[in-house]
């Protein structure tokens, strides 16, 4: 399931997305129209930030902006920044394996197996999918396409 942390993540990616080329968005902004509380909303964006998703400004004018382009910001990189990994088990992870106690030998794990399936197409996904893909597919379901 998709944690409120990385969702908030991604509605505010695609916030900022479609604010890309005018000045800074505040983050009172960004809590109000997406509906996302403004003290966890300012801890993700800090994430984002110092990932280096997102550039800051500080002070009159400040707020925040996307630091590359939104075809640039793929879901894989925002799910791991804000949730770790995406595997379902920690064996299959790739970024954070780890092997499970109960598992007496992974080469002939049913589960890990199936699981490894699973990983692997929703990696695919996540890997192909940015942040301007999602804007434009709003586009298209606000149409009717």
């Amino acid at each position: 399931m998709l944690s409120k942390k990385t969702k908030y993540a991604i509605k505010a990616l695609v916030a900022l997305g479609k604010n890309a080329g005018q000045p800074p968005v505040q983050i009172s902004r960004i809590a109000e129209e997406e509906h996302i509380p403004k003290k966890f909303l300012e801890q993700i964006l800090l994430d984002l930030r110092n990932s280096g998703f997102l550039y800051s400004k500080k002070g009159a004018g400040g707020g925040y902006s996307l630091n590359k382009p939104a075809s640039d910001i793929y879901l894989v990189d925002v799910m791991r920044i804000t949730d770790g990994p995406i595997a379902m088990v920690p064996c299959a992870s790739l970024k954070f394996y780890h092997k499970c106690d109960e598992c007496h030998d992974e080469v002939t794990c049913g589960i890990r197996n199936v699981f490894i399936d699973v990983r692997d197409a929703t990696l695919k996904i996540l890997s192909e999918t940015s942040i301007a893909d999602i804007i434009s597919r709003e586009g298209g379901l606000k149409i009717g396409i």
